[in-house]
């Protein structure tokens, strides 16, 4: 009875030492896998930016070019988001709460910053806007200018960031139905009120999910702005396009100076997303099921 017990405690504990291996190897070369690309990267930024002491560095981040490019990442982050904030709710509403022809295209469309490169999108507005472009010598005979510009570096900000709002309202605003709508209808609410005091706390967090999102990514984008901002020392160069000129200048400690504070932001937009995550995770969780 003892040597029966043996062998089917043995059958039995077998498979779930093999998982414990397994879940124990998965875990290690995940943590392996994230401190090689993302941890020792990030302490390099750091540590070369303070290479030669504080001095250096804070003068880097206080440098006439430098307050400029934070001066316009900020601008360009200010106009950017709110504005997908904005077409984002707009999108959701009308995705979630109705049906009409063309819902599966406006869809698409939402989703194709994702599919296309921002290098490419970057040559859409230098094709339209440019001195040579289709819109080109309308533009310059009124004496306006889009491409190597602010406007520019704003539409293009726009045009790789506005999915993230939306992406994040869509699946939640659908999960949510159109039954607590259509009570406040019915007593009377107004369609705004209706949709400032049942719709808008209902999807608050994932918004202000879906805004930090937009935001990290309108502050960090690289490839559009690139394209579009014709690389204007102290007039059209944004913190990542700054951090490439000194690094092309072989002027590494004010180039990693610069690339800490961009990482500094990636790293507390990362916190806020966690703690959102922590604190509000069913109503993220819905939001991110497609």
């Amino acid at each position: 009875m003892t040597e029966v017990s043996l062998r089917t405690h043995a059958a039995f504990s077998s498979p779930v030492g093999e998982r414990i291996r397994t879940r124990a190897a998965l875990t290690v070369l995940a943590l392996v896998f994230l401190a090689l690309v993302l941890i020792l990267p990030l302490a390099a930024v750091f540590t070369e930016a303070l290479r030669k002491g504080a001095g250096p560095f804070f003068a880097a981040l206080v440098e006439p070019d430098a307050l400029e490019a934070v001066k316009l990442t900020l601008i360009v982050a200010a106009i950017a988001v709110p504005a997908n904030l904005l077409f984002g709710l707009v999108a959701s509403w009308a995705i979630a709460k109705f049906e009409f022809k063309g819902k599966s295209f406006l869809i698409t469309l939402i989703d194709l910053p994702f599919s296309v490169s921002p290098v490419i999108s970057g040559l859409v507005y230098i094709l339209l806007f440019g001195a040579q472009g289709f819109f080109g010598q309308w533009l310059a005979a009124h004496d306006m200018q889009i491409v190597f510009a602010v406007p520019g570096i704003v539409l293009a900000t726009v045009f790789v960031t506005f999915p993230f709002v939306a992406r994040q309202l869509i699946p939640l605003m659908e999960a949510q139905g159109t039954v607590d709508e259509e009570a406040a209808l019915s007593l009377g609410a107004t369609g705004f009120q209706t949709f400032r005091k049942v719709t808008l706390p209902n999807i608050k967090w994932a918004l202000l999910y879906g805004v930090l999102l937009s935001n990290a990514r309108a502050m960090g984008e690289f490839g559009a702005v690139s394209v579009v901002s014709g690389h204007i020392r102290g007039k059209t160069n944004t913190l990542p396009l700054h951090v490439e000129i000194l690094y092309n200048e072989y002027n590494f400690v004010a180039a990693f100076a610069v690339a800490s504070l961009l990482a500094f932001l990636a790293l507390v937009t990362l916190v806020l997303k966690s703690a959102l995550e922590w604190r509000y995770g069913g109503e993220l969780a819905a939001s991110g099921r497609h």
